[in-house]
């Protein structure tokens, strides 16, 4: 298609039944390809429908993973993705937490949908993040407010692979227009700031990936 605006990716996207909401998206496409931050479509699974150029120059300094690439589902790409904490700083308490906090409110609406079920399964898995999620996620919730679970406004760390960001935070924006929010989709743009000194980076593991601790 198109609208399908991004790299190679490992899984199909999904696609509108209607022609016209087709030609919107590649309308759409355009338009998002002329943003010059990391801007991204997804729908209530976070499957990526659209990306643009600016996201894909973000991540592309991540391996290749099955499942969990971040041009074919964001959720997994921070769960499960080990290259997550390359990009996304502080990637346990700044990216994690808030994304298993949307994950479960994406459970509650649409906790019959078999996306989002095999995504529990693959939490379900990993005992430390089984346990963040049933028993840490809660009481961070209650610690921080639920403002902090937010996306939209929120300012978080970024380590981007273009040495003229470098390390850096980006404030999350969400700018969903109504006909995407009818399609079932939400937009989010990444609002790069002035590159910034980080003296500590995420806690890494032997493989490189960072550890996901019980809050």
């Amino acid at each position: 298609m198109a609208y399908q605006a991004g790299w190679q990716r490992s899984q199909p996207r999904p696609v509108p039944e209607s022609l016209e909401a087709q030609a919107y998206l590649q309308d759409y496409a355009a338009l998002l390809e002329a943003v010059a931050f990391p801007s991204v479509v997804f729908d209530h699974r976070w499957d990526v429908v659209l990306s643009n150029t600016a996201f894909e120059t973000l991540f592309s300094g991540v391996g290749p993973h099955p499942t969990a690439m971040p041009g074919d589902n964001f959720i997994r790409f921070v769960l499960f993705h080990p290259d997550a904490a390359m990009v996304l700083g502080e990637h346990e308490s700044r990216w994690c937490l808030p994304m298993l906090a949307h994950f479960a409110a994406a459970m509650e609406r649409h906790g019959q949908d078999r996306g989002l079920q095999s995504i529990r399964r693959d939490i379900a898995q990993d005992p430390i993040m089984e346990a963040a999620y049933r028993q840490g996620l809660p009481h961070w919730i209650r610690a921080v407010g639920p403002d902090a679970v937010e996306h939209d406004g929120a300012v978080r760390p970024l380590v981007h692979p273009d040495p003229r960001w470098g390390r850096t935070d980006c404030r999350i924006v969400g700018e969903t227009p109504k006909t995407l929010q009818d399609m079932g989709y939400t937009r989010m743009t990444l609002v790069l700031r002035e590159a910034r000194h980080m003296t500590a980076g995420p806690r890494r593991t032997r493989n490189g990936a960072a550890e996901l601790r019980v809050v």
